[in-house]
């Protein structure tokens, strides 16, 4: 029996075409075997695909499955906020500005998003499922992670920021770079890229610098993921969430809301912006959120 499921591509964390993160929304995925959905996110070919499902709970929007070309992922943030502001939009005529929450129940939790369109861009603001944490592994030395890179020891850190192994559904290993110029060479090399990270049970790593192209950017960072199917990411929710975790060891954040502007992309011509925000308590994170915006770029219909 041939199923017809529509479709719809965006561009995520980015206000204007083809910038920030491709991703794939196929709706109505019910019918779908986990098997189906692996081999359509491989045919898409993009860092994510989103399979949006009728959810367990009335009260939510929607249940999805998330996932890599070579993997299911228990959440992702810019097929969050893509998906969200795609369903979003789908209830409001064009031009017209809203306000509203999105519910969507993904393998990792349930993750609520604010979406609202004020007279241009949808904009979304996930809260992450799963308050980021350190993961207890002994981190690789500082020469590990240069020559993984391509870099000389020397490039690797700054003013109280070392390596960070932090988890909040996916695990990412944080690290820092003394200038943009260093964050412009950075290229896993392997076999140490892959001998870094195997041993500490992590596929993907996040490097930083301070400051961006824009006066308001605390940090630019970059996101390699070869194992995953995706050599570099233009823009990492999940990665950008689990960031405040990392600030939080590296800043000793006092307790409060703290808020940063992030860029990544720039490196590779998607230019992507992300904003991140992180609730304090304790010396604690009690809530993290990221936001965004997305623009749709085409839609379709498969034939399965």
């Amino acid at each position: 029996m041939t199923m017809k499921l529509p479709f719809t591509t965006y561009d995520v964390f980015t206000s204007r075409k083809f910038a920030g993160n491709p991703l794939a929304i196929v709706e109505e995925a019910d019918g779908l075997t986990t098997g189906q959905m692996q081999t359509i996110a491989r045919e898409f070919n993009l860092s994510e695909t989103i399979f949006v499902r009728t959810p367990a709970d009335g009260a939510n929007t929607a249940s999805v499955r998330i996932f890599f070309p070579t993997a299911e992922i228990p959440f992702a943030g810019h097929p969050t906020i893509g998906c969200a502001i795609h369903l979003a939009a789908k209830k409001y005529k064009d031009g017209c500005s809203f306000e509203t929450v999105i519910r969507l129940e993904e393998v990792a939790g349930l993750v609520p998003v604010k979406v609202s369109r004020i007279g241009g861009v949808p904009r979304a603001q996930f809260t992450a499922p799963v308050t980021p944490f350190a993961v207890e592994q002994p981190l690789p030395s500082p020469e590990e992670a240069a020559r993984a890179l391509s870099l000389d020891p020397s490039e690797i850190g700054f003013a109280g920021h070392g390596l960070g192994y932090f988890q909040g559904g996916p695990r990412f290993l944080y690290i820092p770079l003394k200038s943009r110029d260093a964050l412009s060479r950075a290229r896993p090399l392997e076999p140490y890229w892959t001998g870094m990270l195997k041993p500490i049970g992590c596929q993907m790593g996040y490097v930083y610098v301070q400051g961006g192209d824009d006066p308001t950017t605390a940090y630019r960072g970059r996101m390699f993921a070869p194992d995953t199917g995706t050599f570099e990411d233009p823009a990492t929710g999940s990665a950008t969430a689990i960031f405040a975790a990392q600030l939080l060891a590296a800043e000793k954040l006092a307790d409060g809301t703290h808020r940063w502007k992030l860029e990544q992309g720039y490196e590779m011509g998607r230019p992507s912006d992300l904003w991140l925000e992180a609730d304090v308590a304790g010396a604690k994170l009690s809530a993290v959120r990221v936001a965004g915006q997305a623009v749709q770029i085409s839609s379709g219909v498969l034939d399965i």
